[in-house]
């Protein structure tokens, strides 16, 4: 991979960056019941609170996370909602499913935490390629597709307009072999092009371009992960 000129530095466990920052983990794990992703990824009700008793019932400085082995993005995305819209998947990402951990290392539990994820708001208008420098260079990991979509649906607000953000730890290969040149990125739909009006505000699943920048997408990472 080509390295190019470092973005900001984030601090290693940094605060979460939102309005709204996440409930407990007792109250994630109900969350996520109530979602019944635990039926998604074939787990009991009590395995998910169990774990949150485990790691610290009341902590708020992490995500009660799942496999991503064991959590299709393409059925969490459609769980998002921002008011009364739920998310959706962009039409030309039909392969969602097939972003996987790249560089990140995690262990076989099905449920693990992420400590302290951060938005990476400084990272905004630095590329992916330039971020992940940055982001490995302060001891922390890039945030998963999955983890990112798992933090939109504890924490809604986390997805602020003009303040969305790129979750790079995740990426598939081409016929090749070769890492495919898109990273995953979530954000808000303006209601344009194939979205359809009717997704306005909508929180969205989409991708962008490795090496490109965007001012309104920061790139998310985490201070480190543990078993739950």
């Amino acid at each position: 991979m080509a390295r190019r000129p470092r973005a900001p530095t984030p601090s290693r466990g940094a605060v979460i960056t939102a309005t709204v920052a996440l409930p407990s983990l007792a109250a994630q794990a109900e969350r996520l019941i109530a979602l019944e992703i635990h039926t998604l990824a074939g787990l009991p009700a009590e395995a998910l609170r169990e774990a949150a008793v485990r790691a610290g019932a009341d902590r708020t400085d992490a995500l009660l996370a799942v496999d991503p082995a064991l959590a299709r993005p393409s059925a969490l995305a459609p769980l998002m909602r921002r008011g009364e819209k739920p998310g959706f998947v962009v039409e030309d990402m039909t392969d969602v499913d097939a972003f996987a951990p790249t560089g990140v290392d995690l262990s076989d539990c099905p449920l693990y935490l992420v400590v302290a994820p951060d938005r990476g708001d400084e990272h905004e208008n630095a590329s992916p390629a330039e971020a992940l420098t940055a982001i490995t260079a302060a001891g922390r990991s890039p945030l998963l597709l999955t983890e990112g979509l798992l933090w939109v649906l504890q924490v809604p607000e986390v997805l602020e307009r003009n303040h969305c953000f790129m979750t790079i730890g995740s990426r598939t290969r081409t016929a090749s072999g070769r890492l495919d040149s898109r990273t995953p990125a979530l954000w808000i739909s303006g209601g344009t092009g194939r979205d359809g009006t009717e997704r306005k505000d909508a929180p969205k699943l989409g991708w962008c371009w490795w090496n490109n920048r965007h001012t309104w997408l920061g790139i998310a990472s985490a201070g480190g992960r543990a078993e739950g």
